[in-house]
């Protein structure tokens, strides 16, 4: 990740490097309002990772997790 945007630091560097998806869930460099809509999601993703087994399944779930964050990011920008 840049400076721009960290990595997350929910997620290690291991697991980010092996579940590449992980570094999407960041949200350090978004304005409070935005960082209040998108840690929620990256607290779940955290949570699939330690509750759940590497699998395809866990892929597709924190896949969808993500698009459901970028859809609510979106939502709170849009007029």
């Amino acid at each position: 990740m840049s400076d721009i945007h960290p990595a997350p630091t929910e997620f290690t560097a291991s697991e980010i490097e092996q579940d590449h998806i992980l570094r999407f869930f960041h949200y350090a460099h978004l304005p409070p309002a935005l960082k209040e809509r998108s840690a929620p999601f990256a607290a779940l993703a955290r949570t699939l990772i330690d509750t759940t087994t590497r699998n395809p399944e866990r892929t597709v779930a924190l896949r969808k997790l993500l698009e459901a964050k970028d859809a609510a990011v979106r939502a709170a920008v849009s007029p």
